[in-house]
């Protein structure tokens, strides 16, 4: 059997505790603590994060769609936009913790495949909060996977994305008819009625894991605005 080895460690700012960069054979993994975040062998759900978001953005018929993608990870949603999204589009990826972005041009360049090197693809090392309450009707989509779900637990900070302010702040970045896609490891109702009182409108979508009949069950938010 083959074990795994760790092939880097680092520190998540503002008291996010250790990830470690894991490898075994060709498979990544990247844990926070016992818990493992993602896998490079299960990125459906993920995939799924930027492909339902861009069939939004297709119907809209918005022609140069400019989407912000929260957490870089191991590059699943970011690769699934640029498959999905127009040749004109722009691809904003906030990722917070530097390593990351270290790791995806290293350790993890196979997984990436030259991703991060498209024209279309710029790089914000910083929290994407600040990008959000920056903007105003500044993005199409705004998909977020900075942690596994709307209740923190790599950053409790993260928390500040989900709750009423932080969906406001991404309404007013959104553009009229723009989409606010979440993903999440599990259902949360108690986030489902925040949004609505947020003013979006919501549908809950599940996703598995491996892609198809494959892997655990993942739930996906599309709250768009009106």
């Amino acid at each position: 059997m083959i074990r795994w080895v760790c092939l880097d460690t680092t520190t998540v700012p503002d008291g996010g505790g250790e990830l470690k960069l894991m490898q075994r054979g060709h498979e990544f993994s990247i844990m926070a603590g016992p818990i493992e975040l993602m896998n490079s062998r299960l990125s459906g759900s993920e995939q799924a994060l930027a492909t339902l978001a861009g069939d939004r953005i297709r119907t809209s018929g918005r022609a140069v769609p400019h989407v912000l993608i929260g957490g870089l990870g191991m590059g699943f949603t970011l690769r699934a936009a640029l498959t999905n999204l127009p040749a004109q589009a722009r691809i904003t990826v906030a990722e917070l913790v530097p390593a990351v972005v270290a790791w995806a041009r290293g350790p993890l360049a196979s997984v990436f495949a030259g991703c991060l090197d498209d024209p279309r693809v710029a790089i914000h090392k910083g929290d994407v909060g600040e990008l959000i309450a920056a903007g105003l009707a500044a993005y199409d989509a705004i998909l977020l996977d900075v942690d596994n779900g709307p209740e923190g637990l790599t950053r409790a900070a993260n928390d500040r994305l989900y709750d009423a302010a932080g969906l406001a702040a991404a309404r007013r970045a959104l553009r009229p008819g723009g989409v606010l896609a979440v993903w999440s490891s599990a259902p949360d109702t108690a986030f489902t009625a925040r949004l609505r009182r947020a003013g979006y409108l919501v549908e809950e979508l599940q996703v598995r894991a491996g892609g198809g009949r494959r892997g655990a069950r993942h739930l996906i938010w599309m709250a768009q605005t009106s």
